[in-house]
Parts: structure tokens; C-alpha cells; sequence
């Protein structure tokens, strides 16, 4: 069973150095994932691959089923999953094509289911880090061997999107001392979170955001995370190894004490639906 996983964003729909690859066709009690998810060899390691946006990328942030995507991962297995994700940058230093491995988040989603519990149970997890610190650190030192510039640690603002930021809102984010600007990963990382799998990002900066005066486009992003592709493929590929997959970090035991239904009134439906999740917890 592959324990780690990744997940592609915007430009990264493929990781093209895994070998004996096949197609895994997961049905999950949240749906369907955004695509098929791929399981292949890389560096003497089973990974699992899933494009977040689909193939062909055809979902947009608001429409991608976070909890399948995460329920089809811990299904599989996986313990560690490596975020890869295009940035708008809100700080000078932070150049496009640079690399953030952020610590922090900002919620401005509005739309999103970003929770496993609910309809009966009731879970409250840790978010205070919402990124797992020791996968962090081996993203940092394996980035670090790579002619990348690297920024360690920083606040990222998930906004609800499709559209880019006002000027305004760009402006309020900054003033917020906020760092980056994306749209996908703390749904993930709630969710992630929830299903006790250590997460971690890698955010490729594609473009100043709009507080630049310069106007964002599709185009400018997309031009940028290509340039990045290459450098989020090799990272991808020195990470993978560096991960011991019998590791145990606190994100691994986010569920204990945190349910706090009592078992006998959680409806049996739920529980069903829950089992890929917190069965070892429900009974």
C-alpha cells in the first residue's frame, strides 16, 4: 500500500519518473476523486498521484471534492502527502518562481465542505499548526540541495476564488502580513488533518498577486508554474525517499480525544460513511 501521496496542482498533472503505474478507479463515501488516481514506483517507493484540478485541468478550486481526494488517499494507505500548488506572492522578497514551504494559513473560502464530521458527529482537531512541521522540515532540506530559492515557513491566504484578489483585498492581505496567495490547500490541509495524514506544501510562486499594479492572468501563472514543473518534479522525486514510512508524527494522532459525540448517539450511517476515516476510533 503506497504511504505516501501527492497531490498535483496547477501545471503538475502527471509525475512523469514513476514506473509500473497503474490506474486506481477509488469510490469513496464522499463521491469521486478528481481523477483516477495514479499509483506507480518512484525511487524504490509507492506513491500515489492525484491531479487536483482533474485531468485536463477542468475543475475549478470550488468544485474540486477535497474529501474524496483525501478519503481515496487514506483508502489507499497513504500516511504523507506532498502538496504541490501555484501561488500568487504578497511579499516583495517572495519573487515569482520561488519556492514557499508555508507554516500558517488564513481562511477565506466561503463554499467548501472542509470537514469529514458532520450529520451527528462532532470532531474538533488541532489546526493550530496546520502543516505537519516534520514533513516540512524534510521538504526544506531536500529543497535546499536544489538551485531554488527557498522561503521558510510563511502565511498563506486561501481565498475562495475562481477570480484573483481586488486590489483592495490584495492590499488588505498584505497588511495582514500574510505571505502568499492561493486557493486549494487549507481545505486540504483541514481535511488531511482530520484523516490523520502528516501534509505539507510546496507553493511555487507564479506572480505578484495584483498589489503589484501588475494585473494577474491565467496566462502569467501558468507560464510561471511550467518553469516551476521542472523543479517540483525533481523535488518531488529527493523528498519521496527522504520520508521514513513507518515515521509517526502527532498529525498521525490528531482524532484521539477529539471526537466528542458520544458513541451511541452517532447514527449508524455515519459511522458507515466514516469508516475509511475514524472506523479505529468508532467502533
Amino acid at each position: 500500500m503506497p504511504r505516501i501521496g501527492v497531490i498535483g496542482g496547477s501545471g503538475l498533472y502527471e509525475i512523469e519518473s514513476l514506473t509500473n503505474k497503474r490506474d486506481e478507479f477509488i469510490s469513496t463515501p464522499f463521491g469521486e476523486p478528481s481523477a483516477q488516481v495514479v499509483v506507480g514506483e518512484l525511487e524504490g517507493r509507492e506513491v500515489a498521484f492525484v491531479p487536483r484540478h482533474g485531468h485536463g485541468h477542468v475543475l475549478n478550486p470550488g468544485e474540486v471534492n477535497y474529501r474524496a481526494n483525501v478519503c481515496a488517499l487514506k483508502q489507499l494507505g497513504v500516511k504523507f502527502i506532498i502538496s504541490v500548488s501555484a501561488v500568487g506572492s504578497l511579499k516583495e522578497e517572495i519573487a515569482p518562481k520561488h519556492l514557499v514551504v508555508p507554516d500558517q494559513f488564513i481562511d477565506r473560502t466561503r463554499h467548501r465542505p472542509d470537514t469529514f464530521f458532520s450529520d451527528g458527529i462532532v470532531a474538533h482537531v488541532s489546526l493550530a499548526d496546520p502543516f505537519c512541521n516534520e514533513l516540512r522540515a524534510i521538504f526544506i532540506e531536500e529543497a535546499s540541495k536544489l538551485e531554488v530559492t527557498i522561503h521558510d515557513g510563511g502565511t498563506y491566504i486561501c481565498m475562495e476564488g475562481p477570480q484573483f484578489s481586488t486590489r483592495a483585498e490584495s492590499r488588505l492581505y498584505r497588511s495582514w502580513g500574510a505571505d502568499i496567495i492561493g486557493m486549494t490547500n487549507l481545505t486540504e490541509a483541514r481535511l488531511a488533518r482530520e484523516a490523520e495524514i502528516a501534509y505539507a506544501t510546496l507553493a511555487f510562486s507564479t506572480d505578484y498577486d495584483c498589489w503589484h499594479e501588475e494585473d494577474v492572468t491565467a496566462e502569467m501563472v501558468i507560464e510561471n508554474f511550467t518553469y516551476n514543473v521542472e523543479n517540483a518534479r525533481k523535488l518531488i522525486k529527493a523528498i519521496v525517499p527522504a520520508i521514513d514510512p513507518e515515521a509517526d508524527y502527532p498529525a498521525h494522532h490528531a482524532l484521539e480525544n477529539s471526537i466528542v459525540t458520544r458513541p451511541e448517539n452517532i447514527p449508524q450511517a455515519v459511522k458507515v460513511r466514516l469508516k475509511p476515516i475514524a472506523g479505529k476510533y468508532l467502533g
